[in-house]
């Protein structure tokens, strides 16, 4: 996601929607639905360090329990929300990463229901408070933008894939209003061609298309511009009844013999088709 408390894309033809001010009953589903969903969050957390011990004996760097387990977590906190969820495609086999378009922080549910996946984040976000210790336990990949510092990314990137890890990137690089996919920047996909990386990987592309709830904005569940958090969080748990996603998995792209503009452009264009279907 991106740094700071806010989204940073900006459509300079359209503003973002007015965030609905929670009435009422509003405030009641924001207390039961937000306590709901830290009471899961809170076990799932207390849960998985035991299992992460365990898993690490068993295991090693391998996630065959807590994966799951997060995905699971997942899922509960979206049923808790109300958000209606159905995921279309199989997950790729084999060693391999996702790309995704991302539309807004309700993504961390929404993905990792899909499939037990591990993000990939700008380093600052480790310091965001609660957030921080949601994405130690889950794992969450940090990236620096130094170049000093490159090399052992990378490394950490090739260690993580080898042992089954399957880490999410955002191409676009910000989150938008949920109503389009932007173009995707190959620089990242350049780490996909280190030859430290396992042999047959592939890279498979991913869509979240959200529906807004009727008579909503159609970016009711987009967040970005200078939209604050804590307002749209509470937006949507306040929101009765809820709208609806859409997650579709589609083939996965070999990263033999391709370019990091090749293979940016095929998954753009599989996201950009797939999602313009929905």
């Amino acid at each position: 996601m991106s740094g700071g408390a806010r989204a940073t894309w900006r459509d300079d033809d359209t503003p973002p929607p007015a965030i609905p001010r929670p009435g009422p009953l509003g405030w009641l589903l924001i207390a039961l639905r937000g306590g709901g969903i830290v009471a899961v969050l809170a076990l799932g957390v207390v849960l998985i360090v035991p299992l992460r011990l365990a898993e690490r004996l068993i295991a090693g760097p391998r996630r065959p329990v807590t994966g799951p387990w997060v995905q699971g977590v997942c899922r509960i906190c979206l049923w808790i929300m109300g958000l209606k969820w159905r995921c279309v495609g199989q997950p790729l086999r084999g060693p391999g990463a996702i790309v995704a378009n991302h539309s807004s922080w309700l993504d961390i549910f929404v993905l990792n229901a899909a499939m037990p996946v591990f993000f990939v984040s700008k380093a600052e976000v480790a310091g965001w408070p609660g957030i921080n210790i949601l994405t130690r336990v889950t794992n969450t990949h940090f990236v620096a933008r130094d170049p000093k510092l490159a090399r052992a990314q990378a490394e950490e990137f090739a260690a993580r894939t080898r042992a089954g890890h399957r880490l999410l990137f955002f191409p676009e690089g910000t989150s938008t209003d949920g109503q389009r996919v932007l173009p995707f920047k190959p620089t990242l996909f350049q780490g996909f061609l280190d030859p430290a990386l396992p042999e047959g990987l592939a890279i498979q592309p991913m869509s979240a298309h959200y529906h807004a709830p009727r008579g909503r904005d159609p970016r009711f569940y987009g967040w970005w511009g200078d939209m604050d958090l804590g307002p749209h969080l509470l937006a949507v748990l306040a929101q009765y009844p809820q709208g609806s996603v859409t997650v579709r998995l589609y083939p996965p792209i070999p990263v033999e013999g391709a370019t990091r503009k090749t293979l940016a452009a095929s998954a753009e264009t599989a996201i950009r088709e797939g999602f313009d279907r929905d």
